[in-house]
Order: C-alpha cells, then structure tokens, then sequence
C-alpha cells in the first residue's frame, strides 16, 4: 500500500488516478468486481462495455456516489475526498431531469459552488470563469436560456462547460457522444485535446470502439471486471472485445462494429 503523502506512478508518469482491487456491489449483486487500473496526468482514457458492464457505477464511485465494498481509489496519490473539487462529472443527460427551471448560465456557475464554499456569494471573477467556459463551448449567446428549451447537443455542452467551471484536474464523462450532433461531438472532442494539453485527465466512456481507438490515449475494456486496458492495439482486439460483449461483434471494411441491440437487457448499474 501506499502511503498518504507518496504519489503513485504510472511506469515513469506520476499518476492521476489509481484504483487498486475495487469492487462494487448493488444489492449483494457486484457491479464491479476487483477493478485495478493506473491513469497518468493528462491522459485520456475511453471507457468501454456493453450496457450493464458498471461504466457508469466506475465513474460515480470516482466521485463517492457509490462506496466500494472492497478496494481503493487514490487521486494524486490521496485516498478519495482528499482533493477539493478535484473530479468533475458529467453524467448522462437522461439522468438529469430538465424540467428544472434554472437559466444556462446558473448550471455552468453550479461549477464554481465548491471553490465559493457554503456562505460565498459568486463575484465577478467567478461569472467571468463562466462565461468563459460557454464562450469555449460555442453556447455563451444561450446563457440566459432556461436548460430545458435546449438540444440535447446543447445540454451536453453546458454541462460540460460546468465541469470546466469547476477547473477539476479530472474530468469523468458518461455517454456524451450519445444523441448528439456531429458539431457537438467535434466541438467536444476538440475541447479534450486542449484538456490533455493542459494535463487534465480524462476519462470517457462510449458505445463507439473505432471513436475510442482514434481518439484516446488508453482504452479500458469493462464487462463488471476489467476486461483490457491500455493503448487500443492491445485493449481493442478481436478476442478481447468479444469477451466483453459476449461474442457480438463483427470486422466491416476493418472496422470494429458492435451489435448493441444484443445488449439492452436489464442490468445493475451501466
């Protein structure tokens, strides 16, 4: 083990996250079972498995929505909650209820709330802060709009811009290519590669394999347990993605494809 003030590495880079053992369960039923995996400041991981594989519970037991049965997480070499504000979250949009009546720009300043404290108010660097990441988004002449009159391209990207309000070193991104349209997508994807540039970590979890390969430093290959993980030669073959997804999944014209309607049974945690 590891302790409290030594920074772990990744080979030679010290690292951002480390998770050692981790296991989760819902109901005495494990979602994630024995997860070790080591990600370097200010790479970029792709996080990939079918539907029910526990994407989604990795990444809210990240953040300490979901305690771990056994295991650890360790960021910057600190047990979880260490850090103020260190991880942003983004998760998916069919989690969110957009009903809410709150503008566009008062969800990118809920990205400030954790430097403010409880009895702050937002002052003019903080309302700066936000225009400036919707500014980055493309979406600044949509702040004063209330969230749920927007796309869900545009949803996507506020919430985004909130998790870049929050200036976290890590950033946990849950379906964001889901439901949205191209320019959100290569407007996203633009944004992680300034990310990494700046040695955030990103980690991102998506249906698509090819995406995955062209766009990540690092694929980690789910199905409750850790499947593969690394550059996406050795984590994205044949073997290994069939293993993860049951056996469904075929080469057309060299490209990984994957048969999700074969992966929309009922399941504990994405």
């Amino acid at each position: 083990m590891t302790s409290n003030n030594q920074i772990l590495t990744c080979g030679l880079a010290p690292a951002s996250l480390s998770i050692e053992r981790a296991s989760v369960f819902y109901h005495d039923k494990v979602a994630l079972e024995q997860i070790t995996f080591c990600v370097p400041a200010g790479s970029s991981v792709a996080v990939i498995g079918p539907n029910g594989a526990g994407k989604s519970t990795l990444f809210k037991a990240l953040v300490g929505l979901l305690p771990l049965q056994s295991g650890s997480i360790s960021i910057h070499g600190l047990p979880l909650g260490h850090h103020k504000d260190c991880v942003a979250y983004v998760p998916q949009r069919e989690e969110v209820d957009w009903r809410f009546p709150v503008s566009v720009f008062d969800v990118v300043m809920m990205g400030r709330y954790g430097q403010l404290g409880w009895f702050r108010r937002p002052g003019k660097k903080d309302r700066l802060a936000a225009m400036d990441c919707l500014e980055k988004l493309g979406i600044a002449d949509l702040a004063t709009h209330p969230i749920g009159s927007l796309s869900g391209g545009q949803q996507q990207r506020v919430f985004l811009a909130r998790a870049l309000a929050q200036e976290p070193h890590i950033i946990l991104m849950d379906e964001p290519f889901t439901g949205v349209d191209a320019s959100t997508q290569e407007t996203t994807l633009a944004l992680f590669e300034n990310l990494r540039n700046q040695q955030v970590t990103l980690l991102t979890s998506t249906h698509d394999l090819n995406l995955a390969a062209k766009s990540f430093d690092q694929i980690l290959l789910l199905n409750r347990r850790m499947i593969a993980f690394g550059p996406a030669h050795e984590a994205l073959t044949a073997a290994t993605v069939a293993e993860a997804f049951g056996g469904q999944v075929l080469f057309l014209d060299g490209a990984l494809v994957v048969d999700k309607a074969a992966h929309k049974t009922p399941t504990h945690g994405n």
